[in-house]
């Protein structure tokens, strides 16, 4: 317990020192944007032990202006690592995969221009596009996509869990074909390939250093924490793991350069409300992050030329119940909590804009079960619940301990108003905030894991498959994504085996019964689906997300290739 506050208080320090860094690196955006000049990465990053500037970006960069975002944390752009929201936006444009999705959940051609799929399920292979070159300048081949996909799976983190059950082999006949083996048949495997991010082998074996995995050494991974090995639009100029990275056009991209595309993009790493009001009053960013509360939005909205926006996503809002710790592992218990939740106080009061829920994948994913209803409120029923539990008449020994992030002030309303619903019904809850990496912490283990837990989560691949597999199966057990600790092997053979269904529709409807098993367990409150609400300046960023045209995957909705920045409008702005 004590190790665990003074790392507790460790990070409160760093935050305090993160947002005067951020304001200091704003302050200095705001003056190379305006003034003509150009960031540095001496400049740009002010300690060098945890910052670097790539090689390929070593070009000038005077006179070129830079969007700014913030972010819930400085993405981790080890594509065998990072899969958090900053990340999964930087990765989708330092990385090229081998599909792209589309806004509908289509694929279209990327790294590989056709495909061939066996007719047992068991051999995809690709046949890649001529030309791709890293920003190295390294010709991309067959080989990075083999050692890409090998060293996902070595290192297991991120979006590994995709593809660890099922990949048997992977080999590169020649320079230009790649073909997967599988284990098993996986229906989605076309979909979840929008996650296997294609490296520079050649790079990433150079900047080897000592580590656990064997003749790899450490695989790149720091080297890669500051650096990328990537083909995609963008290129890492500089990165501070504390407070920002800044990411620059890479003018020699296959798919070329579009007009007005932003030549440099910031992220910078703070959600805390005063810094980022200051930020955007100032104009030293031009879009907020998706975390702060409703009402700041708004008053950041009616600042001149700006304008709030509501974009619809594939991520819900779920409140995670341990079923291993009392008095939560009492199914009565767990029902009767969620029927007295005021569902309607959270999405009208708390997290405006959002939609109610439905069940254990998003309403708009494909292969959700529109026959789940919608979480509501049912506190008669909820009282009948609460009195079939073992714990009856002895839950004031059983208070539910809450977790929610602080990064996230608006979670701590929703917290406070599920104890308040809690009480009607006998139930005290202790509500805790802690930070995103203290929450991951205690999530590792089931007995530091807490009885609820707030966390979004959404799907990896535009299916529900991806959020049932990342989710409930025991694979997911001791991360972030699930608390329940369910250990269900029916459910997991359930899921499996609807994952190796090859034909869409048998598959949508194993999903469907499924969804019906886990809603019947009440492993987790459904709070809401999740409508991302941001302030933006429309005339200097032109953004298809708000413009009605939002790509839902976590991150594809900053492909800053296809948006149009107009710096020069800064000064009309005030």
């Amino acid at each position: 317990m004590y190790f665990k506050k003074r790392n507790a208080v460790a990070r409160r320090t760093t935050i305090v020192i993160v947002v005067v860094i951020v304001l200091m690196a704003a302050a200095a955006t705001y003056y190379w944007t305006m003034s003509g000049t150009s960031p540095t990465a001496s400049s740009s990053t002010p300690s060098s032990s945890s910052s670097s500037s790539s090689s390929s970006s070593s070009t000038s960069t005077q006179g070129q202006a830079m969007l700014s975002i913030t972010w819930a944390n400085v993405p981790v752009t080890d594509p065998a690592k990072g899969s958090d929201e900053a990340s999964s936006a930087a990765l989708v444009n330092l990385y090229d995969t081998l599909v792209f999705p589309t806004p509908s959940g289509e694929l279209k051609p990327d790294l590989a221009t056709s495909w061939s799929i066996s007719q047992d399920g068991l051999t995809y292979t690709f046949h890649l596009r001529s030309g791709v070159t890293f920003h190295s300048g390294d010709t991309l081949t067959a080989r990075d996509v083999v050692f890409s996909m090998n060293r996902l799976l070595t290192i297991g983190q991120g979006y590994a869990y995709l593809f660890t059950p099922y990949i048997a082999n992977v080999s590169a006949p020649d320079q230009s074909t790649v073909v997967f083996s599988l284990k098993k048949p996986f229906g989605p495997f076309l979909s979840a390939l929008v996650r296997l991010y294609v490296l520079d082998a050649n790079q990433v074996i150079a900047h080897e250093a000592s580590g656990t995995y064997g003749p790899n050494g450490d695989y790149g991974s720091t080297w890669l924490l500051t650096n990328d090995a990537g083909s995609g639009p963008y290129t890492i100029l500089s990165a501070n793991l504390e407070s920002n990275m800044v990411l620059k056009e890479f003018t020699n991209y296959w798919n070329g350069t579009q007009p007005n595309q932003p030549p440099l993009v910031q992220f910078i790493g703070t959600t805390d409300p005063s810094t980022v009001h200051a930020l955007f009053a100032s104009h030293s960013i031009q879009i907020t992050d998706q975390w702060q509360e409703y009402s700041n939005v708004v008053a950041l909205s009616q600042l001149k030329g700006a304008k709030l926006v509501t974009i619809p996503t594939v991520n819900e809002m779920y409140l995670m119940m341990n079923t291993r710790k009392p008095p939560t592992d009492d199914i009565f218990v767990r029902e009767a909590m969620f029927y007295a939740l005021n569902y309607t106080a959270i999405v009208t009061q708390v997290f405006p804009g959002s939609e109610y829920s439905a069940g254990p994948v998003p309403k708009a994913l494909p292969g959700h079960n529109p026959n789940i209803p919608v979480s509501q409120q049912n506190l008669t029923l909820a009282k009948q619940l609460i009195q079939k539990s073992k714990y009856y008449g002895q839950l004031s020994n059983y208070p539910v301990t809450y977790y929610w992030v602080t990064q996230v002030p608006a979670e701590q309303k929703m917290a406070l108003q599920f104890a308040s619903d809690m009480a009607q019904i006998g139930i005290k809850v202790n509500v805790v905030g802690e930070p995103w990496l203290t929450v991951v912490a205690d999530l590792a283990n089931v007995t530091s894991s807490p009885n609820v837990v707030s966390i979004e989560d959404g799907a990896s691949y535009f299916e529900a498959g991806s959020v049932l597999q990342s989710r409930y199966t025991s694979a997911a057990e001791g991360t972030w994504e699930q608390n329940e600790w369910l250990h269900n092997s029916t459910l997991d053979a359930m899921i499996a085996q609807a994952l190796s269904t090859q034909n869409t529709t048998q598959r949508f409807k194993m999903y469907y019964g499924i969804q019906e098993q886990i809603f019947s367990m009440y492993p987790t409150i459904y709070a809401f689906d999740v409508t991302e609400v941001r302030a933006y300046y429309p005339s200097v960023v032109n953004w298809y997300a708000a413009n009605g045209n939002p790509n839902p995957l976590l991150g594809y909705d900053f492909f800053f290739r296809d948006i149009q920045f107009y710096p020069q409008a800064l000064a009309s702005l005030g």
